[in-house]
């Protein structure tokens, strides 16, 4: 009632210039408040619903204003009024329109793809497996909106707790009885992948010997953590779909990473692009991060960690958070994942900390996943691995710090994740290249400063070794001895285990970033058609060991990220410093083995693929330089006697390597 008259002056005010000095005057700060504030919201209103405003006038007020004066502005008012309705009726059917542009873009899509598929089937195949995909999530979700409640009260366990335990142990037996019949199957053919299979039971049984709580142990979670990773690898490695798939994925990846080129030559040039590592690799960084940021505005990345989280939490029995957390740890780095369940950190048991630094450890960042692949690492096996990682980091967490304490996260209800501060698709674009910077400047900073301990560690023991007739002693020769048998129990051949072992030991002591980038050394020189051997020192490994080593390094577990991995949990809950510090080192070691078991499996999986080489037919033809497949072709016609060989097939090989049939 008290803003009637203030109402009054103001309007008064407004068309009495006689008045106007002392009708300013009487209008106090809160009448211009809620003229601000509610008038036009009021006007609109009153519009909508077809009335005049301000009708509840008195009709001694109306008559105080002018004629003239009070007909301009309803006349502009019944003009706005067909915008207005037009408004409001859009205002009312909103969702009908969110329904008709849905409809005519998925019609529209439906239409490209079956054009595509006419004019070329194999061309959109990939489009159309993509589409199938998404097809079977929404139908999944639809069905599982429509009919999971009615299924739920219809589908009872078995009666019985006692059965129901005996049939879960009648499984499990089932399981491994299979899996017993497959070894000795497959492994007829090929006997190095026991040496895997005994590397897998030797990790699991230290493991369990270093176990917090030996009694607390869920072997439901470590056997189906286990198992979804073989099947992983199954999947990836030995069928062939599957095979295809992760090779397609990994070339995909592989194109898509070359467009960082088109934006680092244009800011740093062509020449500095090629020939120099940091304006090559690092770019590619910044890339990824964009791309991941807009990723996660847009949602697909949170639905897919969500995905890959239930299918974890249903088969393992963990909690939300844990699972969200290894989960994530797929595409995002040891201190980024954690941020998915920031609120929930406080709260989480030792266990569930344990398992999420663990994944942390057991897994690389998509980033840098790009760069790796830059350096001609094998993009279809560090996909895999990283995709196999997070059901093995979660069993062997679970094996050495089991859950002992009440978790207050069982059930995903509540646990939600955020999509992210960014605004818009523009800000969540520049954010995450903005954000790359701080990782890029990391890296650069490390390799500078890994390297050039690495160079003087390595002078000084060569001349401490020089003292007492130890010629060479350098870092990598200790590392060779001292991990030379976990490089074997991996399933690398025992000439490859040096090598092997060098690079385990560089990824544990300095970072991944070094060892792969070393790796990449000894795949080039083997595709290049180098000698296996320089003297005493080996020049490459085999297939089968690169590939094993590939899955090894996979991981942030080296004693320079325990740094990284405090700092990043200790900003987010300071009040727990001293929880994170007493188990980031049983996690380091949990993370480090994780990579290792992945290397066994694959070990146990691996096959050689790819077509034979038709030596004949190779060296018969004039060759202006060596391969992989000449190195092996040459070193046929060196050892063999078979007169099918040419001339000019020992005069081809003779020109690129040396042995006593040239004399």
């Amino acid at each position: 009632m008290a803003r009637a008259p203030r109402h009054d002056a103001g309007w008064k005010g407004w068309h009495m210039e006689d008045n106007t000095p002392a009708l300013k005057e009487s209008i106090s700060l809160a009448s211009v408040a809620y003229g601000l504030d509610n008038k036009g919201a009021e006007l609109l209103e009153s519009l909508e619903e077809g009335r005049i405003p301000d009708s509840d006038l008195s009709s001694a007020e109306g008559r105080n204003i002018g004629s003239k004066a009070s007909q301009q502005p309803f006349s502009g008012w019944r003009i706005l009024q067909p915008a207005l309705k037009v408004r409001h009726f859009c205002r009312e059917h909103t969702q009908l329109f969110q329904w008709i542009v849905r409809g005519l873009l998925c019609t529209a899509f439906a239409a490209f793809l079956l054009i595509a598929c006419l004019l070329d089937f194999q061309r959109a195949l990939a489009l159309f497996v993509l589409t199938c995909v998404v097809l079977a999530f929404l139908a999944h979700s639809f069905l599982k909106r429509l009919l999971g409640p009615k299924l739920r009260r219809h589908v009872t366990p078995l009666g019985h707790p006692l059965l129901t335990l005996w049939f879960k142990r009648g499984l499990a037996l089932l399981a491994f009885l299979g899996l017993i019949l497959w070894l000795a199957l497959d492994t007829s053919q090929r006997p190095e992948q026991l040496v895997s299979f005994a590397g897998i039971c030797v990790f699991i049984t230290l493991l369990f010997a270093c176990s917090k709580h030996h009694g607390a142990v869920s072997w439901r979670a470590v056997s189906w953590g286990l198992g979804l990773q073989f099947v992983l690898g199954l999947v990836v490695i030995r069928t062939e779909p599957g095979f295809i798939a992760f090779q397609w994925l990994g070339d995909q990846v592989q194109i898509f990473l070359s467009y960082t080129l088109a934006g680092s030559s244009f800011v740093f040039g062509e020449t500095l692009v090629k020939d120099i590592f940091a304006f090559q690799v690092l770019p590619i960084i910044v890339f990824f991060s964009c791309v991941m940021s807009v990723l996660y505005y847009l949602g697909l990345m949170q639905w897919v960690i969500l995905k890959i989280a239930w299918l974890m939490q249903v088969t393992m029995g963990t909690t939300a958070t844990e699972t969200l957390s290894v989960a994530g740890n797929i595409f995002v780095s040891q201190t980024e994942a954690p941020l998915l369940i920031r609120p929930y950190l406080a709260d989480m048991t030792l266990s569930e900390v344990h398992v999420v630094m663990t994944g942390g450890y057991a897994t690389i960042a998509g980033s840098l996943l790009g760069a790796y692949i830059s350096f001609g690492i094998d993009a279809s096996s560090l996909i895999a691995a990283s995709v196999m990682a997070a059901p093995c980091a979660l069993a062997l967490s679970k094996l050495v710090y089991p859950e002992v304490e009440e978790s207050k996260f069982r059930s995903e209800e509540g646990v939600k994740l955020s999509c992210g501060d960014a605004q818009n698709l523009l800000e969540a674009a520049s954010s995450g290249a903005a954000m790359s910077v701080k990782v890029v400047a990391n890296i650069a900073a490390n390799l500078i400063a890994f390297l050039a301990v690495l160079a003087f560690v390595n002078a000084a023991l060569s001349w401490l070794g020089n003292m007492v007739d130890i010629q060479e002693l350098s870092f990598q020769l200790i590392c060779s001895y001292i991990l030379r048998p976990v490089a074997f129990l991996v399933g690398v051949a025992w000439e490859d285990c040096p090598v092997v072992a060098e690079l385990l030991g560089i990824k544990l002591f300095l970072n991944e970033f070094v060892a792969y980038e070393e790796l990449s050394r000894y795949k080039q020189r083997r595709l290049a058609g180098a000698e296996e051997w320089l003297g005493t020192k080996k020049q490459w490994v085999s297939v089968r060991a690169e590939i094993l080593t590939t899955y090894a390094l996979c991981g942030f577990a080296n004693f320079s990220s325990i740094g990284i991995m405090l700092g990043g949990l200790t900003s987010m809950v300071p009040q727990r410093r001293s929880d994170f510090s007493q188990i980031v080192l049983r996690a380091l070691c949990t993370g480090a083995c994780v990579s290792l078991v992945n290397a066994c499996v694959a070990g146990i999986l691996y096959m050689p693929r790819g077509p034979e080489v038709n030596c004949t037919a190779l060296l018969n033809t004039t060759l202006s330089t060596s391969s992989f497949e000449v190195y092996q072709c040459c070193r046929e016609v060196f050892g063999s006697t078979n007169p099918e060989f040419s001339p000019e097939a020992l005069d081809n090989c003779c020109r690129f390597y040396n042995n006593t049939i040239c004399a």
